[in-house]
């Protein structure tokens, strides 16, 4: 069956933490493969959430207002202590944070235990990414409080994820795939993201939903957003 799949990717990191691009020149880069929609989520904690936040923000502005694609500003909350990442979380919407990513408990970092757990009850978070190990318990919370489980395509991270999409989907939890991407061949493409659901064992009549349902509906949470 074709299935034509419009690039939604709520996970990319620049030079402001970790990536090689500027936050521009990685939008214009998605904007030219055909993405639909981008978020830049660096690594941050408290100490550079205002200013990455501020600066990511005039940048994703200035693409919107020029070029073909949604460009977002949002974070990743990366190795915090996991009492800190509601109140972090929290601070990241005041600055301007379209959305909150949280680095989630992946089996190749030493990510605090509880990290996942403290993601998923949050209500200033939005996606748990890479979340390792996914417990029962976890996933249950996450489709209580509609916190998106990540599929990721990065490598390493990605080993778990057949056991993410399995435990997420029993629960009913809402799975988004994401490049994590950190340079331009990072990107998604319509052929890899199918590959990587199926590589999670996700089912092709689910890709729809994964792929681009779920994206609408992250997106429409967003927009409602003060």
């Amino acid at each position: 069956m074709l299935i034509y799949i419009v690039l939604y990717d709520f996970h990319s990191h620049s030079f402001h933490s970790d990536g090689v691009l500027s936050p521009m020149e990685l939008i214009r880069r998605a904007a030219v493969k055909g993405y639909y929609a981008l978020a830049i989520t660096d690594h941050l904690a408290a100490g550079s959430l205002a200013r990455v936040i501020q600066e990511v923000s005039r940048d994703c502005e200035l693409a919107r207002s020029h070029w073909n694609i949604l460009a977002m500003p949002g974070v990743e909350l990366t190795h915090l202590p996991h009492k800190a990442i509601n109140e972090a979380a929290r601070e990241a919407k005041e600055l301007g944070a379209w959305l909150v990513v949280v680095h989630g408990e992946s089996p190749i970092e030493p990510v605090e235990e509880g990290t996942n757990l403290a993601a998923v009850k949050s209500p200033y978070v939005d996606i748990l990414a890479h979340p390792g190990h996914l417990t029962p318990q976890v996933a249950k919370l996450a489709a209580k409080n509609e916190v998106f489980i990540e599929i990721t395509a990065r490598r390493g991270h990605c080993i778990t994820n057949p056991h993410v999409a399995r435990v997420a989907g029993e629960a009913g939890a809402l799975m988004l795939l994401n490049s994590d991407a950190h340079e331009e061949d990072d990107l998604l493409t319509e052929q890899l993201a199918k590959d990587i659901l199926r590589q999670a064992g996700i089912s092709s009549r689910k890709f729809k939903q994964v792929l681009e349902h779920n994206p609408l509906r992250l997106l429409q949470r967003i927009r409602r957003s003060p």
